[in-house]
């Protein structure tokens, strides 16, 4: 199993990003909503120790070291429908979703993300 799947359509919305700001992409979870953790993407000029790098075709994408246990196996896409546009992430290790969808649960049991 690969750590990050990134579509083609998702790639290419990084690499535009990339190319715009000469920074990467760097996914990471933090503590927030209902269920406990959410995605969360910033831009960074490079990798810090303990991420690893996803290389994909003409960009790549930083994940951070404290995100890898969460977010491993997971796909990522980029989705537009008429006026709307985001990242949508299909995670294996997901066990519950908030009701709006802007934050996720792994691990069983309990409240938060354990």
């Amino acid at each position: 199993m690969a750590l990050i799947e990134v579509s083609e359509s998702a790639a290419g919305r990084l690499r535009a990003l990339e190319a715009a700001s000469g920074k990467i992409a760097r996914l990471d979870v933090n503590s927030s909503g209902c269920s406990g953790l959410r995605y969360a993407f910033s831009q960074v000029e490079a990798p810090m120790p303990g991420d690893e790098v996803v290389p994909l075709d003409g960009a790549s994408l930083v994940v951070a070291a404290k995100a890898l246990l969460f977010v491993a196996g997971t796909r990522i896409d980029w989705i537009e429908e008429g006026l709307s546009s985001s990242f949508s992430f299909a995670n294996p290790n997901e066990t519950a979703r908030c009701g709006c969808g802007e934050s996720f649960k792994v691990g069983g049991g309990g409240c938060g993300p354990y």
